[in-house]
């Protein structure tokens, strides 16, 4: 695997190549990510992964300084599992001058959910999403859906941009005890790390009462709410969307069987872990 760390070096590395599938991550990999790697090489050749820990989608009173950073142990993994280029670039290399042109998403979809909890985080994720497509080029690139919110916007984005990348959604990667996989997880305390799954039941339990006729949504999403706050949690939302653009459905969409996704954010202690799950 070759590391490359400048924008020159990747596209003299990538010249020519015509079907390169890209995963982009932050680093901290788990088997989440291994597994995005994995389908990546099924729609594509070579294999192209970046870790990046993007500081324009972060808050001001969030984790970027800590958040965690194992560059040699992410090598390792990303070696074994036959990735062909990393690129690992600096904020120099990425940011030589100050990145004043951001891309600007649409408000109904970047304010609603993580843009209402964490303004500016999808600013920051579309304007770095986007340069590193300019500087990889891909023919595909593979987004997890545990960040249900992210793979819509990059995906809007890339259509609305008439992008020459095909957006690929890779179904969440879950533990046995139906925690997504996080790289924020290590943050866990052992007992929080026993509780987390909670988070995932009651996404469950939306579902199950969606499935079951009871469409008073409100009802729904504050039961849900209470339970986690019961049990120790700080919860931001438990949202029941339309999967097509994730607006509150109608009671006209419920009536004609619109594709919903149920989406969580909620902290437990001093993590904040997000979930979701297709109704």
């Amino acid at each position: 695997m070759k590391i490359i760390t400048t924008i020159e070096e990747l596209r003299d590395q990538l010249s020519g190549q015509l079907r390169t599938a890209f995963v982009p991550t932050m680093g901290n990999l788990h088997e989440g990510h291994l597994s995005l790697m994995r389908l990546a090489r099924k729609h594509g050749d070579p294999v192209v992964a970046s870790i990046f820990v993007n500081r324009l989608q972060f808050g001001p009173n969030e984790d970027f300084d800590k958040y965690p950073r194992t560059f040699q142990a992410d090598v390792e993994k990303l070696e074994k599992e036959g990735v062909y280029v990393l690129f690992a670039p600096t904020e120099k290399d990425l940011y030589p001058e100050p990145q004043e042109f951001r891309v600007n998403p649409p408000a109904d979809l970047g304010n609603t959910l993580e843009g209402e909890f964490r303004p500016g985080f999808f600013t920051g994720v579309t304007t770095i999403v986007l340069k590193l497509f300019s500087c990889v080029q891909p023919k595909v690139a593979v987004f997890g859906k545990k960040d249900y919110q992210q793979l819509m916007m990059v995906r809007n984005m890339a259509r609305q941009f008439a992008l020459p990348t095909e957006i690929i959604g890779a179904e969440t990667y879950r533990a046995d005890d139906g925690l997504a996989l996080s790289s924020r997880n290590m943050y866990l305390s052992e007992a929080e790390r026993a509780e987390a799954p909670a988070l995932f039941q009651g996404l469950n339990y939306v579902a199950n009462e969606m499935r079951a006729g009871h469409l008073d949504i409100f009802q729904v999403e504050h039961k849900a709410m209470e339970d986690l706050a019961k049990r120790g949690w700080k919860p931001d939302y438990v949202s029941i969307r339309k999967r097509s653009d994730l607006q509150p459905p109608s009671a006209g969409d419920l009536a004609q069987g619109a594709p919903l996704v149920v989406l969580a954010a909620a902290k437990l202690g001093s993590t904040r872990l997000i979930d979701n799950l297709e109704i």
